[in-house]
């Protein structure tokens, strides 16, 4: 395979396009590039949104889904994947069997079902696929606590149950989860590794910040490009999740709406 002159680690982000760049393909961009890596894309749909909210979703082909990928993975040594919105069962499909046929060494699923307005980003069959197919292509699901709910069946809103959403996951063949909990009175993130070593909790600060926009996007990018770049599991999560916060702290209030966090 051809290899990128002064090479990066190349990190291929596999999601929607959001034309505010709050989350999505370009928000994935900006994230690998803070990390020193190189970023691949391949977008699974287009979007009309701003920073008020998700207006309308229209699915790519899972066609085209698949001969992207595939000329992508024939051309580039790829040193993780990561996986957001897919928009549609096709879609979903179209991934988890790229996902088989190309062994990835790191692949981060943020299962994207709900926009952060309340928009639906993935159907019941999709929701069926993302569990049947894609959570044991995973390296590492990252749900967040409503996420966590739908894929494991449950109700999710505090820690205990995080915890066993999380060994719920496992048992339908997830090897790592990660429970996002940042919209938490307390926040927390449950890490719970495929080694059965017990859990690992990352207490996170309420930041204040009308910037919020593309967390889960720009934590999960984060992670992936800390496992390209040779990191532990779990150091990788506390060095998105530094990453994330950071991002809120200095994010810019762009728009009439919840802005982005990077």
């Amino acid at each position: 395979m051809a290899k990128l002159k002064n090479s990066r680690p190349v990190v291929l982000s596999i999601a929607g396009h959001d034309p505010s760049s709050g989350a999505g393909i370009t928000a994935d961009i900006k994230t690998i590039a803070a990390h020193r890596c190189y970023g691949l894309t391949c977008i699974t749909a287009l979007t009309i949104q701003s920073s008020r909210g998700v207006r309308d979703v229209e699915p790519v082909e899972g066609r085209m889904v698949s001969d992207v990928l595939e000329e992508l993975a024939n051309d580039v040594d790829i040193a993780a994947v990561k996986i957001g919105m897919l928009g549609s069962a096709e879609v979903a499909r179209a991934v988890a069997g790229f996902l088989k046929r190309h062994r990835m060494k790191h692949v981060v699923l943020d299962p994207i079902l709900k926009s952060s307005s309340g928009a639906d980003l993935l159907s019941k069959d999709g929701l069926q696929i993302v569990r049947d197919k894609l959570l044991p292509e995973a390296t590492v699901v990252t749900p967040n606590v409503e996420e966590a709910a739908a894929l494991a069946g449950m109700e999710v809103t505090g820690v205990d149950e995080m915890k066993a959403a999380a060994l719920r996951l496992q048992r339908a063949r997830a090897r790592n989860v990660i429970v996002t909990g940042g919209h938490l009175s307390t926040p927390v993130d449950l890490i719970s590794p495929e080694s059965g070593g017990g859990f690992t909790i990352l207490k996170g600060e309420n930041i204040a910040s009308s910037s919020t926009h593309g967390t889960g996007c720009a934590f999960s990018t984060a992670l992936a490009c800390n496992l390209a770049l040779g990191k532990s599991l779990v150091q990788s999560a506390k060095l998105a999740k530094v990453y994330v916060e950071s991002g809120l702290r200095k994010a810019l209030q762009i728009g009439k709406g919840v802005g982005p966090v990077v």
